[in-house]
């Protein structure tokens, strides 16, 4: 008996992301590259307006952004209004003890991988923690690049073990770190060499196949991470907390 055609054709094409999906990320980079400034009040209107889209995506849109920590809910009397979360001391801890455990967890996992397979991971973080040396010592290079090296060299660490939803609990963090990174971006890479001395603790650590001492590197890097952060403000000042 010859076989039927499948009723639905298949196609290589990507299904084409729904609007408020596409919202959502258009919106979350507007916060995170900061041209919605932190603190101010969110409007509907205007922002379907700024994005050519209807307020019914962008009110979904706004509920996932809230979900996720980049919109705060200000309450006064019986009314309430939505406005972009500040840049504080106390969220940037909360943030950098988060993305720390999560990392510290996978780490230690990392650690637990055979020989080989640290091997080739260690080869791969000590390349990337040279090219971060080689910038601590210029200071001389595009901060973004800074941050997508440093990145990196964080998520390999992840990739290499983690389950999917650690791996989705991490790339969820990375919008909110950049959120401070690009705002004290000029400062802190006049301490980076701080953070290549972590990293080097990090690789001996998971080199060595100690998930004990794998798991307190990653979480000091990030714990020293949010100190620096929090002399950063201390200068500067908090954004949008008012």
């Amino acid at each position: 008996m010859k076989a039927s055609a499948p009723l639905v054709k298949k196609t290589e094409r990507e299904p084409k992301r729904d609007s408020v999906t596409s919202a959502f990320l258009k919106l979350r980079e507007l916060i995170v590259q900061g041209q919605i400034s932190p603190g101010s009040w969110v409007v509907e209107a205007e922002l379907a307006e700024r994005l050519g889209l209807s307020r019914t995506p962008i009110r979904g849109a706004l509920q996932l952004l809230q979900r996720e920590g980049f919109i705060t809910e200000q309450r006064g009397g019986k009314k309430s209004r939505l406005r972009i979360s500040p840049l504080t001391k106390e969220d940037a801890h909360e943030l950098y003890m988060i993305v720390g455990n999560i990392e510290g967890m996978a780490g230690a996992l990392t650690a637990s991988l055979s020989e080989e397979k640290r091997g080739e991971l260690c080869k791969t973080l000590q390349e990337l923690n040279q090219r971060l040396g080689g910038i601590a010592v210029t200071k001389k290079v595009e901060l973004r690049l800074v941050f997508e090296i440093d990145t990196r060299f964080h998520h390999e660490i992840v990739a290499a073990s983690a389950g999917p939803r650690l791996l989705v609990l991490h790339k969820m963090m990375k919008p909110q770190i950049e959120r401070y990174w690009r705002l004290y971006a000029h400062t802190i890479i006049q301490d980076l060499h701080h953070s290549v001395s972590e990293h080097e603790e990090i690789i001996a650590a998971i080199a060595s196949g100690n998930m004990k001492a794998t798991e307190r590197a990653l979480s000091n890097n990030w714990k020293h991470g949010a100190e620096r952060i929090h002399q950063l403000i201390d200068l500067f000042g908090e954004r949008g907390s008012w």
